[in-house]
């Protein structure tokens, strides 16, 4: 009885435990920033980073990028003026 009990625990914790990742880029700008946050150094200093897509074009990320630990990139989830497919004909058979 105890182990089924501790490894429905154990199960119970990995998920609860687990990060939830939401989009980390917004679609309606072309361009976002990637900014690296410091972790203080050390051994085991942790860090991160996270994302800023309100940039309009490249150029405009790059400014806003100078002297910081950060990269610009193309927002792969934003909806680049395609253009759309022309409609197809139908065409009756006549017999």
């Amino acid at each position: 009885m105890r182990l089924p009990l501790l490894t429905l625990t154990a199960i119970a914790t990995l998920f609860v435990a687990a990060d939830a990742g939401a989009q980390t880029y917004d679609p309606k700008y072309p361009v976002c920033m990637h900014v690296y946050t410091g972790g203080g150094g050390g051994f085991g200093g942790g860090g991160g980073s996270y994302f800023d897509c309100s940039f309009t074009s490249l150029e405009q990320c790059r400014a806003t990028a100078s002297g910081r630990a950060a990269s610009c990139d193309v927002n792969p989830y934003y909806a680049f003026d395609e253009p759309s497919p022309s409609p197809r004909k139908r065409h009756k058979k006549v017999h």
